[in-house]
């Protein structure tokens, strides 16, 4: 695996190579969902190139920036172990040169939803994310679903300055009790970790009464009923939106729609997410196959 601390490195690396090549933009601290966004990464390209950069523009609080989880030397193993061709490894100066002023916003999508509840957040995240694809140049660029409004940000953007990359998301893993898998839910404590598979335990719940033909405002209070129980939890945003416009669906469930939940556990903050599409009329609820099911989950972490 060949690592490039450098734009120009990485130019002539890529310059390099024939065929298809897939970009996986993370902040390290690697877990198995990031393994699941390079197989598919795998599948789609010759070569594979996976970015770890902890970007400073997309954390408002210093103390989060500094807290962020930082495990380098694990995270090379399991990327040389994964196949992986290059790794973009660049300083924070590199992708913020000195005299910079040039960001990127996407200036409805980020104000809404996760972005109120982070201001600047998404301007952070859609800035890296061009600059990252500038510098790579891929044919195909790997998300995460459960950063769900992250990935909306992102494909608006590639299609409003024409960036010739396909977006691709990629559905969340979760762990063994349903929690979303998230390089942040390392810095849980015990207890916080035990109280956060509430999010899970609320999308369920809600899915299962939209399925039965709950009523919008029926689900939406289930979903905050459960997370306000678990006295660990304080919930920050409860959101459900229309999965093509992105407009908040304010009414009735008429289509396929996302719901995204924030909540801190313990000053960690984090996101879950579901997307549902609710039975037709005249349709009768159909059970779920666990086996087909593709957990999509909200905003944030990626890159």
């Amino acid at each position: 695996m060949e690592t490039c601390e450098t734009v120009v490195a990485m130019w002539r690396l890529r310059a390099s190579w024939p065929g298809r090549v897939a970009l996986v933009p993370t902040m390290g601290a690697l877990h198995a969902g990031h393994m699941a966004l390079v197989a598919e990464a795998r599948a789609r390209a010759e070569h594979v190139v996976v970015s770890i950069f902890v970007n400073p523009t997309q954390f408002g609080d210093p103390k989060d920036l500094a807290a962020y989880p930082k495990t380098l030397e694990a995270d090379r193993l399991m990327l040389e172990q994964a196949g992986v061709d290059a790794l973009f490894l660049p300083p924070v100066a590199e992708m913020y040169p000195e005299g910079d002023e040039t960001v990127v916003e996407v200036t409805r999508l980020s104000g809404l939803y996760h972005g109120a509840v982070r201001p600047g957040h998404f301007r952070g995240v859609s800035t890296v994310v061009l600059r990252l694809l500038n510098i790579v140049g891929p044919d195909v660029a790997m998300f995460g679903e459960k950063d769900y409004q992250q990935l909306a940000v992102i494909r608006r953007m590639v299609r409003d300055l024409f960036v010739p990359v396909e977006i691709v998301g990629v559905p969340t893993l979760r762990e063994a009790d349903g929690l979303a898998m998230s390089s942040r839910n390392v810095r849980l404590s015990p207890a916080d970790r035990a109280a956060a598979v509430v999010l899970g335990r609320a999308l369920d719940r809600a899915e299962a009464m939209v399925r039965d033909g709950s009523t919008l405002e029926e689900m939406v209070a289930a979903i905050r009923e459960t997370v306000e129980a678990e006295p660990r939890a304080s919930l920050r945003g409860l959101d459900v939106v229309d999965a093509e416009s992105f407009r908040p669906v304010v009414r009735h469930l008429t289509g396929r729609a996302g719901i995204m939940i924030s909540a801190e556990f313990g000053g960690v903050l984090l996101i879950d997410q579901r997307e549902i599409d609710p039975p037709r009329p005249g349709t009768l609820p159909q059970p779920r196959d666990a086996d087909t099911d593709t957990d999509a989950a909200p905003r944030e972490e990626t890159p």
